[in-house]
């Protein structure tokens, strides 16, 4: 292994630098050393260029937790190989194909002891917290990698479990059952990961989104009813003949989250996934009288929520082609990444880069069935 390696780091809002750095130390106890295969981006990558620190805490101060100080390399969606573990590491070994959880957790406080580790009271993120997987090579705990190869995944597949995750969190907390109507406002990243979910799971999906690539994927991946929504259709009229029993508002928009619980029936759920930008008006009346359940969901409980994300992302036949359709070098994140998703103009559902490369490739996202 080299002495340093690419990384992308965030210095500040509208600084993120593609540079070489020192590679990571060997793995402590309990940790393992992956070398980076695959690494996605999120809409939260793209807050931090565009406003941040958010998520990522003030580079000038040491995070509590973590100890990191400085600079951060992003990244917190990624799988690779595993090159050397830590003391204590017993359940995998080097060569492992391994797809990251990225939250860390203390395991004692009282969350954590209940199963609901991403509420852990010192909840720390790979990515946002301490060094992440934008990089050629990044440190992990081994409780957070799960062995990817198991499910017959190849790293580009692999590096969509940690989004998977997110859905998969978010459909449980929304307690979604077979033969369910299931709705979702906003086919982006998650969005796509919750409704193969959903359906996969036995629901009924219908899915509205402003754009019409987004809704041909959503029916691609099992979408009922699919609703262009600013070009003349109405999710309301999708619901004429039909009482959903859970909404998902995965936009992040305050009309999309008003409209959730103005369409719920009563007793219905409404599943707020999208971090809110703005405060929405939400009729709380509504609410209270009609006693609809308004649930919150963050990141996920990683020991539950991570298999089963990999079980689903191997069980699409034919991969996951038209939602990462190639992967790009380190050296067009900003360009091809971050940029376009902070201004609301990226075509892919998620993006994809492998730090071993010079130019684009296909991505291969289909696990050997």
């Amino acid at each position: 292994m080299t002495a340093t390696m690419t990384a992308a780091r965030f210095h500040g809002a509208g600084d993120i630098r593609v540079e070489d750095v020192p590679r990571p130390d060997e793995p402590g106890p309990g940790e393992v050393l992956l070398r980076v295969a695959t690494s996605g981006i999120c809409g939260s990558d793209a807050m931090e260029y565009r406003m941040g620190p958010v998520i990522v805490h003030p580079l000038d101060a040491r995070h509590p937790v973590t100890g990191h100080l400085g600079p951060l390399t992003l990244g917190h969606e990624f799988a690779g190989e595993l090159v050397a573990i830590g003391a204590g590491v017993e359940h995998l070994t080097p060569g492992t194909l391994v797809a990251c959880g990225a939250g860390i957790s203390c395991s004692e406080c009282g969350p954590c002891r209940s199963g609901r580790t991403h509420l852990c009271t010192s909840y720390a993120t790979i990515g946002f917290h301490r060094d992440g997987g934008l990089a050629g090579y990044c440190l992990a705990p081994a409780g957070i990698c799960f062995d990817a190869g198991a499910y017959g995944l190849p790293p580009d597949a692999a590096a969509l479990a940690q989004p998977m995750s997110i859905a998969v969190h978010a459909g449980r907390r929304g307690r979604i059952a077979a033969g369910e109507t299931v709705v979702v406002i906003g086919a982006g990243g998650i969005g796509c990961f919750l409704i193969f979910a959903a359906v996969q799971w036995g629901a009924r999906v219908i899915v509205s989104d402003l754009d019409d690539e987004r809704l041909a994927i959503a029916a691609a991946l099992g979408a009922a009813t699919t609703v262009r929504a600013g070009a003349g259709e109405r999710l309301e009229d999708a619901l004429a003949d039909v009482q959903p029993d859970v909404i998902f508002e995965v936009s992040g928009s305050a009309s999309g989250l008003e409209q959730a619980v103005a369409l719920a029936p009563r007793g219905g759920r409404v599943v707020a996934v999208g971090v809110q930008k703005t405060p929405p008006a939400v009729q709380m009346q509504r609410v209270t009288l009609d006693e609809l359940e308004l649930i919150g969901t963050v990141a996920h409980a990683v020991n539950d929520d991570f298999p089963e994300a990999l079980r689903l992302i191997a069980r699409r036949r034919g991969g996951w082609g038209d939602t990462a359709p190639e992967v790009l070098p380190l050296a067009s994140l900003l360009d091809e990444g971050i940029r376009p998703l902070a201004e609301g103009r990226s075509r892919r559902v998620k993006t994809l880069f492998d730090p071993w490369i010079d130019s684009a490739r296909p991505s291969e996202t289909a696990a050997a069935q």
